[in-house]
């Protein structure tokens, strides 16, 4: 038997096929590829792919996350992000690194980097004295 469960190990892929239908959360130790429909929270240590013909109705929480279909929900990328030309997102975003091709559709509110790193309106922006400008 593996001991791969939570170990961070992304070898192990789950795939929801095309036409099959998912109710309830799903957590995972692996990557996760999305081609059928989840109406529930996708949680995993590895990697999630909403395919094109993907549809995922919850939030997705993952490493890095591709999506090419359809997702209603919010979205946490440790790492990265990344919505496809037919891409269909309505909802928040948390990711270190964000990429949109031309052609997705995204609704809602977009958080990238540390907490730390960003500025709010009553930090104030510290000038680099090594740059110039």
């Amino acid at each position: 038997m593996k001991d791969k469960q939570f170990n961070g190990s992304t070898e192990d892929i789950t795939i929801i096929s095309n036409g099959v239908k998912l109710e309830g959360k799903i957590t995972s130790g692996g990557s996760i590829r999305v081609d059928g429909t989840i109406q529930g929270d996708v949680v995993t240590q590895g990697n999630v792919t909403v395919g094109e013909h993907g549809d995922v109705n919850g939030k997705i929480n993952a490493g890095v996350i591709a999506i090419g279909g359809k997702v209603v929900g919010s979205v946490n990328a440790k790492e990265k992000l990344v919505l496809e030309a037919k891409a269909n997102l309505k909802g928040d975003i948390f990711t270190k690194i964000l990429v949109v091709e031309a052609g997705a559709k995204f609704d809602g509110k977009s958080n990238m980097g540390d907490v730390k790193g960003m500025s709010s309106p009553n930090t104030p922006i510290v000038k680099d004295e090594n740059k110039p400008g």
